[in-house]
């Protein structure tokens, strides 16, 4: 998730029992043109291939189409107008190949055209204002991370200027953050999964059913509060933050009250997270992979877990060794979480909370439904790319693979989590932020305690001396 505070869909229930309104069936088959997770499968594997081409035909375009202000190091702004000036009918090429891409596969989804096309140019110009940020020679004194600032300036520009709410249809947080982590399968060395795995899904394991219980009983129990909210905080707190909320929303039948308030706590100490998390790391010079994998124990976020992740590891100069720490932690680890606890749910609540009046028994396959497909697409593109390295020696590798077809996925893969960053906080509305009330926020919070100190112990001293191990490039 990612993720932020948008209005959810149809796929939950605003009264308190199946049989008054009964949830939303699954799309069944149709989710595969009409679900952001299978979009984001279809983009990312198609950009990785049309790289794979483009590279072994000796071309250079997509390398060139991947462009960005962020590695300039300029130092004047006439050196950035320079850059500008130079390669103005790229960027202008680059715009154009991202708006087709999203917005032809976001109409099909049932996005207004004329709502996303003028909206995600605005986010376009924005992220290149970030990447140039982030491209300034000083930036990395000031710790001043293109995704830091994306989601800051995004913050204050939604909070300071009343945008209107039309503009939401081309911050779309999920879709690009799910295209973006399936990108990041294509730089993900498969081995890496097969060896960090096991460890990886216990940590997560752990951390998911520790967290969802402490905050179910603490807020149903301690608190008083209903059932299905402590479900849905539960899980959004456990699992993947907006995802996890509104899939346990549907299978228990929650108000749409509850959703909000789920979110809402998500989206808080997803955003405390990403400034919390690098500055503790920090302070005790944390190796990257453990940090990596402690962000991905602890946030509540995708895209705010990368965030961070990112952040820290390019402080502590092995980037690489924090984002595969947090992926095999969040993405791969806890986010399979989402389609067994909706499962789960979806039996207590028919068969316990709502055993006269709930007509309708949930099947297994209800975890497929609910499961994040784009995980499918992180793994395929990982093999794909895994196999495809494998014959090259370290040296070709380092002088032609890394140069001529990681770099260009891994900016372009870059693009992407912008564009999810500037969409958190162009989306974000403190004044939106009171709904939420005391005792929920207290509960979760609560959670988020325990969450976060048992992520610390279980990755720096119980495992800390395998994810310290982290950081190999792909297929090396």
């Amino acid at each position: 998730m990612s993720e932020h505070a948008a209005k959810p869909g149809a796929d939950y229930c605003e009264t308190k029992t199946c049989a008054e309104t009964p949830p939303k069936a699954p799309m069944g088959w149709k989710e595969l043109y009409l679900k952001e997770d299978w979009w984001a499968i279809y983009l990312g594997i198609g950009i990785t291939i049309v790289a794979l081409i483009a590279f072994l035909n000796g071309s250079t375009f997509v390398k060139a189409l991947a462009i960005n202000p962020g590695g300039l190091k300029w130092s004047s702004l006439g050196q950035l107008a320079d850059h500008f000036s130079k390669n103005i009918g790229m960027y202008i090429l680059q715009m154009i190949s991202w708006l087709v891409i999203f917005g032809v596969s976001t109409r099909i989804m049932g996005i207004k055209s004329s709502e996303f096309i003028p909206s995600f140019i605005i986010l376009y110009l924005l992220s290149i204002a970030m990447f140039a940020i982030g491209g300034w020679v000083n930036a990395p004194k000031y710790n001043l991370e293109p995704p830091l600032v994306a989601l800051i300036i995004g913050l204050i520009i939604a909070n300071v200027i009343p945008l209107p709410k039309w503009m939401d249809a081309g911050f779309r947080v999920e879709y690009y953050i799910k295209t973006g982590i399936v990108l990041l399968g294509a730089t993900f060395p498969i081995a890496l999964v097969v060896s960090a795995g096991p460890i990886a899904l216990f940590q997560a394991t752990l951390i998911s059913v520790t967290t969802c219980v402490v905050i179910y009983m603490v807020a149903t129990k301690v608190f008083g509060l209903d059932k299905r909210l402590g479900a849905v905080m539960g899980t959004g707190g456990a699992v993947c933050g907006v995802s996890g909320s509104m899939a346990i929303a549907s299978a228990v039948g929650a108000k749409k009250d509850y959703l909000y308030t789920s979110v809402t706590l998500v989206v808080v100490w997803a955003l405390v997270m990403i400034l919390f998390i690098p500055f503790v790391a920090k302070s005790f010079g944390l190796n990257p992979g453990i940090a990596g994998a402690w962000v991905g124990t602890s946030e509540f976020a995708d895209a705010a877990g990368f965030a961070a992740a990112s952040a820290y590891g390019r402080m502590a100069g092995n980037e690489d060794a924090a984002i595969q720490g947090f992926t095999l932690m969040k993405v791969i680890g806890r986010d399979m979480w989402i389609g067994i606890w909706s499962f789960i749910f979806a039996l207590i609540a028919c068969f316990k909370w709502e055993k006269e009046e709930c007509g309708t028994r949930p099947n297994a396959m209800e975890i497929w439904w609910r499961f994040p497909k784009f995980v499918i697409g992180f793994f395929v593109a990982s093999f794909f790319m895994t196999a495809i390295t494998a014959g090259y020696s370290s040296a070709d590798f380092g002088k032609l693979v890394k140069p001529g077809l990681i770099l260009p996925i891994v900016s372009l893969r870059t693009w992407a989590f912008i564009f999810c960053f500037l969409s958190i906080g162009l989306t974000t509305r403190f004044k939106e932020l009171k709904s939420a009330g005391l005792k929920p926020f207290f509960a979760f919070t609560i959670g988020v305690i325990v969450n976060v100190m048992l992520g610390f112990i279980l990755s720096v001293y119980v495992f800390g001396g395998h994810w310290s191990t982290l950081g190999a490039p792909l297929g090396k």
